[in-house]
């Protein structure tokens, strides 16, 4: 039975989170400060890159346990 590592899932999902954040400050701020704006964006997509890793990283130790 292949294991879950529910501490990268938790991972994964925070950053998800963070990046909702992120872009909300992202469309607030888009207009007043397009700097900022983009700053927000920035770490978003960092963060959206590092919840990938995560979801990938489970999915393959998931697959790799199925095979044993």
């Amino acid at each position: 039975m292949p294991q879950i590592d529910v501490n990268q899932l938790n991972q994964a999902k925070a950053n998800v989170t963070l990046t909702q954040e992120l872009l909300t400050k992202a469309i607030e701020k888009a207009n007043s400060d397009p700097t900022l704006a983009q700053e927000a964006i920035k770490q978003a997509s960092n963060e959206i890159s590092s919840a990938l890793t995560a979801v990938t990283q489970v999915q393959k130790t998931s697959q790799a346990d199925s095979l044993e």
